[in-house]
């Protein structure tokens, strides 16, 4: 089976457990990654998934049905450009995935839900509600209320995700050497950002996984900084904060790089910083939960004298989209498993003075975590 198929059939599965006869995505990043479809999808929402125990039905657009169809070719997803809305596509999907069976009177389905993303917009739902009403006004399905069911099953990446995202990482890595020999005191925020950024497009990036940060000085303590007119001086440290897109997925990394020799608390600070962010990839295996992950970087950078400064979660996972489960955060108490992918970002944020952040991200496996950032540790004084 391909891709599609294998990530269909999980869906399938997850849908048979709780008695759901059909699943209508809208979220664009569910749908990329169900379908497995590539150089098809862009940021607006223009398309809808249903998916039952037998079909797969992907609706869309004139303005896409032919890169669909090209990507749908050897796979058993059907593409649709009905000129229908979504809503009532989905009902006459719903109606054929509810009619009898040949010798049924009665269908077996009947009573099951159609489930729907948890992150639906509200105007979406109420024009489902219209589309599924019966001329009584009662409603003609239930609907089943998802908790971020594709999003979950996303977690887990395959051996093909994996290697879209060392590629990604393969690229961002080349950018940081070339950042490093490119800036110098004098250079503005947003003249390393650009040249980061265009490296990165100019050397096998289809985009950005997110926009740079560039921070230098006090700016640095601020973790999503945007990049300004503010000049890099000696005596401070930068933050990068980068990654690439590349064969539909993110890369994410982020290096802390000093403008001269760095000493007294903005040394210990790097120190204790890198110590927490090597003990925590040490440790992270299947079973290790990411409030455990969290927790130890905050006692090893509390041991150091910086508790409390950190001041955001630890981690994130890392796909198509930038942001994605599991995250490593002192809330989320579930064990990691083998095959999340998830980055590890100890960061110290001292207000009016400096920050930093050392990022890197890889796979968990069931010996540990397999890194893909091959940037180095080491301290880079430029």
């Amino acid at each position: 089976m391909g891709f599609s198929d294998v990530r269909i059939e999980r869906l399938r599965a997850y849908l048979a457990e709780r008695d759901i006869a059909a699943m209508y995505v809208r979220d664009t990043s569910n749908i990329e990654w169900l379908t497995a479809f590539d150089d098809v999808f862009d940021s607006e929402r223009a398309h809808a998934l249903l998916v039952d125990g037998r079909r797969a039905l992907l609706h869309t657009d004139s303005r896409y049905v032919t890169a669909c169809e090209r990507a749908a070719r050897g796979t058993h997803v059907v593409v649709s450009a009905d000129a229908a809305g979504h809503a009532k596509v989905a009902r006459s999907f719903w109606d054929e995935t509810c009619a009898p069976a040949s010798g049924e009177t009665t269908a077996a389905s009947a009573c099951a839900s159609l489930g729907i993303e948890d992150s639906m917009a509200l105007s979406e739902f109420r024009a489902l509600e219209k589309e599924f009403a019966c001329e009584d006004g009662s409603p003609s399905a239930s609907f089943a209320e998802t908790d971020g069911v594709v999003v979950g099953l996303r977690a887990v990446k395959d051996a093909d995700e994996i290697r879209r995202m060392r590629a990604a990482q393969a690229i961002t890595d080349a950018a940081f050497a070339h950042i490093v020999a490119f800036m110098k005191p004098g250079m503005t925020e947003r003249e390393v950002q650009l040249e980061l950024e265009d490296f990165m497009v100019r050397n096998g990036a289809s985009g950005l996984a997110f926009s740079s940060i560039v921070a230098t000085g006090a700016n640095g303590a601020s973790p999503h900084a945007i990049p300004g007119a503010t000049v890099l001086e000696a005596g401070q440290c930068v933050v990068l904060d980068f990654g690439a897109r590349a064969l539909g997925y993110c890369s994410d990394m982020t290096r802390t790089v000093f403008l001269g020799e760095p000493e007294g608390k903005m040394l210990d600070a790097w120190l204790t910083m890198r110590r927490a962010n090597e003990e925590v990839e040490a440790m992270i295996r299947p079973g290790v939960t990411g409030a455990e992950a969290h927790n130890h970087a905050e006692r090893v950078l509390a041991e150091g004298g910086f508790g409390g400064l950190m001041g955001h979660g630890l981690g994130h996972g890392v796909g198509i989209d930038i942001h994605e489960q599991p995250v490593l955060n002192p809330r989320n108490f579930k064990p990691l498993a083998a095959g999340n992918v998830v980055t590890v970002e100890p960061g110290i944020y001292i207000p009016g003075e400096f920050g930093m952040r050392l990022e890197d991200f890889g796979v968990v496996t069931d010996e540990g975590l397999d890194v893909f950032t091959e940037s180095t540790h080491e301290l880079i004084v430029l």
